[in-house]
């Protein structure tokens, strides 16, 4: 018998999840968000007549979401890095359904604030969570996958818009349709969670960089050396920035389009709904195509040519004097909207695999700000212009997104350029 110890490439492992069964058990995460939140927003009239609040002290109360979304990113992300997100996303969304119930059982004003505050804690644990592990297994595909999730997300939200509109019409109390919904929550993720992908290892690269490993010892002659910076920051800022302005512009479909063709357009209340359905049905359908595209034509295309299409349709939108191309046009801003954001989070989680959480909650709060921010943006400019001509300044921001595209190309592909750039006879002369 021998008794050599066995190397260590002999030791078992354990088993990793199949891509295939980590990619369909995102898909179930992406969906339940979009169901969860979509719920809560079905309901919302109701919890407000309940709770007895008017409309301002409710639209204050919704920025508490906000809050408590964008610090449930910012903490998620590192810890996701730290843990991996095979725990943090079934943690999030156990606490996203949980939550779900909560609002409906406020009395007043302080409790549904509190509420709030809770539900979008969950909300952004599970958003960030679930972007890294898509990211992950986007890495394990080694294709775009990314924007499908996204559409799933999208049709989760009409699901609960199904769901919750025919609970409604039965009468149904909100505690018990929510508490049904967190139920249902509660199982999927306890069905969802075991397909998930386990924590990456540490690429070699980062191990053997300072602060990492056995070079990172103390010696007897100093302290121990301080960790390397990493290099992408810039790169995640730029990445954060653009997502600010992308979404602020998807935030502005949201709570403007309606009544743009109502107020502006004079169209009737159920002919001015079109038009953000219009702008929702085209960007859920853009994102199950935009993996093909961006698989053949590179993140980059995507971006720039994506960016330039939402400029023209909502330019249309906002000039058009008729319904019909008006509504035309927030389609097309939808369709060119659509593969944008998920390129952005994509990349964010592939500039560093060590901080993939990090990078990723940076963007996708930024981001989350920025949807929070079209309200506010364009509410006070609607005092010096008409709501219609207000819309040009999203366009504007889609107009920087094509101009700063470039910032999606890998930092490899623009050293290769360089490189390539010192071998030509400029470059040799200068040496």
């Amino acid at each position: 018998m021998d008794d050599r110890p066995r190397p260590a490439d002999d030791r078992p492992r354990p088993a990793a999840a199949p891509p295939r069964a980590a990619r369909l058990a995102t898909f179930a995460f992406f969906a339940l968000n979009g169901f969860l939140m979509g719920m809560w927003i079905v309901h919302l009239p109701v919890v407000e007549h309940r709770t007895g609040v008017d409309h301002a002290t409710l639209g204050r109360l919704l920025l508490l979401l906000g809050a408590g979304a964008f610090a449930g990113m910012r903490l998620v992300g590192p810890l996701a890095d730290r843990f991996g997100a095979r725990r943090t996303v079934p943690a999030g969304a156990a606490l996203c359904a949980a939550a779900l119930v909560l609002p409906a059982l406020a009395t007043d004003g302080w409790t549904l604030g509190a509420a709030l505050v809770v539900l979008g804690f969950g909300n952004g644990a599970l958003d960030v969570g679930m972007n890294v592990h898509a990211v992950q297994v986007e890495r394990a595909y080694r294709r775009p996958v990314m924007s499908a999730f996204h559409a799933t997300f999208s049709l989760g939200g009409v699901l609960a818009a199904l769901a919750g509109t025919a609970v409604l019409d039965r009468g149904r109390p909100p505690a018990v349709t929510l508490a049904a919904a967190a139920l249902l929550g509660l199982a999927v993720t306890a069905c969802a969670a075991p397909a998930l992908l386990g924590k990456e290892p540490q690429p070699a690269a980062d191990r053997d960089a300072p602060g990492h490993g056995p070079a990172s010892a103390p010696s007897a002659t100093g302290p121990e050396p301080a960790p390397r910076r990493r290099r992408t920051s810039g790169r995640v800022r730029a990445l954060a920035g653009l997502a600010l302005l992308l979404m602020l512009c998807e935030g502005v479909a949201n709570d403007w389009s309606v009544l743009h063709l109502r107020d502006v357009l004079g169209a009737p209340a159920a002919t001015a709904a079109l038009a953000y359905g219009c702008f929702a049905t085209a960007m859920t359908a853009g994102r199950l195509l935009t993996d093909r595209v961006a698989a053949r034509c590179g993140p980059v295309a995507v971006l720039r040519y994506g960016a330039a299409v939402a400029a023209a349709g909502l330019t249309a939108a906002a000039l058009s004097p008729w319904v019909a191309p008006a509504l035309a046009g927030w389609a097309v801003f939808g369709i060119g909207l659509s593969g944008c954001v998920p390129q952005l989070f994509s990349a964010a989680g592939h500039a560093d695999r060590a901080a993939a959480g990090a990078n990723v909650s940076r963007v996708a709060g930024l981001g989350y700000l920025g949807m929070l921010a079209g309200p506010a943006v364009i509410g006070p400019l609607t005092r010096v212009l008409p709501l219609n001509l207000t819309f040009l300044l999203p366009v504007a921001f889609c107009a920087v997104a094509v101009c700063a595209a470039g910032v999606l190309r890998p930092p490899s592909a623009a050293s290769a350029r360089e490189e390539r750039a010192t071998r030509t006879p400029a470059g040799d002369a200068a040496r």
